[in-house]
């Protein structure tokens, strides 16, 4: 097979494919490749060839050269959610295109501010047809080394009855053996597909033969994500496989995935989803906080002398982001319900602490230099027939949380009898009014006292040498299977408001290491090379902080990985917490998470990652039989 070199479609950084948060594309089941990191916004063809598929979504793109080349180029994670918005499409499906002809210009922003990645896979569908790929963008250039060969398995087993199907074109045959073996018509509740996977909702997960569709000739994986049964067929082929299978049950051409995933969520999957879709977004200004804390730290514990104006400089770059924390989260929950986003930063500021502004007769920065502005004395309001403290919440997160949901509600409710012709003026005025009125007097007072009890109550247990890292530490991951984890998100961020470091983050790195040495370690064991190439290619996120890979891809499905790799999470978690590790920031661990531990402790860091991932590793590799 003959080695090829492409030149990179995106102007950016161009990372190994087995970096990006995507756990198909990152274990190279759609294809070998790379990744563009910080893409342009542009999308020129890398050869002389012509359009195969152009999603109606924009988002992606399938080409294929003069001479073979089935190349997919992805713009983003998720971003089909954006239905187009900020794409723009410069050609079609069916074009003939020349080497560096534009085919597509995307708003990063735009994506970024959505709270989606802009990370760009760019993949060779049939990489099997070729040796290494080499991808090349001025000076940077990245080799994708060809698989080694290896033995035929032999034939698989197939029903006696699947042979009246050989005969038909590759997306009905397809098409008609996926709803064979997911249980029928009458056990598919919707489909629809992105630019690679048909997403089934199904009413019995335990009606589908998973193995007997994974062996289906056309199907390169499936899996279980988000409520929904994907099943992976490739770009532009998913698309004729989904058209056939929804002939087979014409009621399916609705739609109606996303909702009824959420419908098939528990309560907590509903909350935590709905906790991560306002969180997400503003999480990475709290890193990027925690690294210049950590920065700031580890040069003043190194004799480093500031000028003292400098310091103040530094401070208000790593306090305001908590400082004005009610402002982010309201115009995140207000973006998430569908509000409108400025009228959620105004809540935000204005119940975080206008009260004690006003009343000390301070501006903003004036205010948050006063060591005793904290909320810490509520000011009376007299309203003649009642007295009621107005309580500021600044660094708070629960009262910002329910006011931006019930300001995006009410604000919805005004626009259903409010005339056009004022509604710019009169809907605004009324909801702010209403919001702001709610939360000085009901939703800021008690959301603000349930906030201490409940994530004070968590904060101690975290404090409890030992139990607390022991316990959180070995069940952290299990709680990432069941799709639960961004309910942990409000608690970090109350942590780092409140005490200005993250205890948790330091245990859950201890958790997420230890399932990449579980991986590793099966990786290590395992005597097939194609599959020991994809488990390796799974593995290594898990070491950048993405569990999810090693997870699906190997220890769940596994299982006694997954326990091995739990109890070296609780070992590290229990040395942490008795340690009193504690991060500056949030939303990083492991290898990038050492910019969170440089105020003199990455030693430490560095020693319960090290046992974490020691004990998941030694577990395994001693306990686990690859035969199993």
């Amino acid at each position: 097979m003959k080695n090829i070199r492409i030149s990179s479609p995106i102007n950016g950084t161009l990372i190994p494919l087995n970096e990006i948060n995507d756990p198909v594309f990152a274990s190279g089941a759609m294809g070998r490749g790379i990744a563009v990191k910080n893409p342009e916004g542009k999308v020129y063809s890398p050869f002389d060839g012509e359009i195969t598929v152009f999603f109606p979504t924009k988002h992606a793109i399938g080409l294929k050269s003069n001479d073979g080349i089935e190349l997919l180029i992805h713009v983003g994670m998720d971003t089909v959610k954006l239905n187009g918005e900020g794409f723009t499409s410069k050609a079609e499906a069916g074009d003939k295109v020349k080497r560096g002809q534009l085919l597509l210009e995307f708003d990063p922003n735009v994506i970024k501010k959505a709270g989606y990645e802009t990370t760009t896979p760019v993949v060779v569908t049939n990489h099997a047809d070729f040796g290494d790929i080499t991808f090349e963008l001025k000076n940077q250039e990245i080799t994708s080394k060809a698989p080694a060969a290896e033995a035929s398995s032999g034939p698989v087993e197939k029903d006696a009855d699947d042979s009246q199907y050989d005969g038909l074109p590759d997306e009905e045959r397809v098409a008609k053996l996926i709803m064979k073996y997911v249980g029928g018509p009458d056990n598919v509740r919707t489909a629809e597909h992105c630019a690679t996977r048909l997403r089934l909702i199904v009413n019995d997960k335990s009606k589908i033969q998973e193995k007997k569709v994974e062996n289906i000739e056309g199907v390169k994986g499936q899996f279980f994500a988000a409520q929904q049964y994907q099943i992976i067929c490739g770009t532009g082929f998913v698309d004729k496989v989904t058209d056939e299978f929804i002939k087979l049950k014409p009621a399916l051409a609705g739609g109606g995935g996303k909702e009824a995933a959420y419908a098939e969520m528990s309560l907590v999957q509903k909350i935590s989803r709905t906790l991560g879709d306002v969180f997400v977004p503003i999480i990475p200004v709290l890193v990027a906080t925690g690294l210049f804390m950590g920065l700031r730290g580890a040069m003043l514990s190194l004799g480093s002398e500031w000028d003292p104006t400098f310091l103040l400089m530094t401070q208000v770059l790593t306090d305001t982001a908590f400082a004005f924390l009610p402002a982010l989260v309201c115009w995140s929950t207000m973006n998430k319900f569908g509000g409108t986003a400025v009228i959620g930063i105004v809540l935000g500021l204005v119940g975080g602490a206008a009260a004690e502004i006003a009343e000390k007769g301070l501006t903003w920065v004036e205010a948050y230099a006063l060591p005793e502005f904290a909320g810490k004395t509520p000011i009376p309001l007299d309203l003649g027939f009642v007295t009621i403290p107005l309580v500021g919440y600044q660094g708070s997160v629960l009262p910002a949380l329910v006011l931006g949901i019930f300001a995006a509600k009410f604000q919805k409710f005004l626009k259903t009898f409010i005339p056009d012709m004022i509604d710019l003026i009169v809907t605004p005025f009324l909801t702010l009014l209403t919001s702001m009125a709610l939360g000085f007097l009901v939703v800021g007072p008690i959301m603000h006292g349930l906030e201490q009890v409940v994530f004070g109550a968590v904060q101690n247990f975290l404090t409890i040498p030992v139990i607390g890292g022991l316990i959180i530490g070995g069940l952290q991951q299990v709680i990432v299977v069941f799709g639960v984890h961004h309910v942990f998100s409000a608690l970090e961020i109350y942590l780092l408001s409140t005490q200005g470091s993250d205890p948790f983050n330091a245990i859950i790195t201890c958790a997420t290491i230890a399932q990449g040495g579980a991986a590793l370690a099966v990786s290590l064991k395992t005597q097939d090379p194609k599959k020991r190439a994809l488990y390796i290619s799974s593995t290594v996120p898990a070491f950048l902080g993405i569990t999810e890979p090693a997870i699906f891809g190997i220890n769940l499905r596994l299982l006694k990985p997954l326990i091995y790799g739990c109890v070296g999470g609780a070992v590290g978690g229990a040395l942490s917490s008795f340690m009193g590790l504690a991060g500056t920031g949030m939303g990083i661990t492991v290898l990038p998470g050492m910019l969170l531990y440089m105020n003199g402790q990455i030693p430490m860091y560095l020693l319960v990652n090290a046992i974490a991932f020691a004990v998941g590793f030694g577990l395994t590799f001693t306990l686990y039989k690859s035969e199993e």
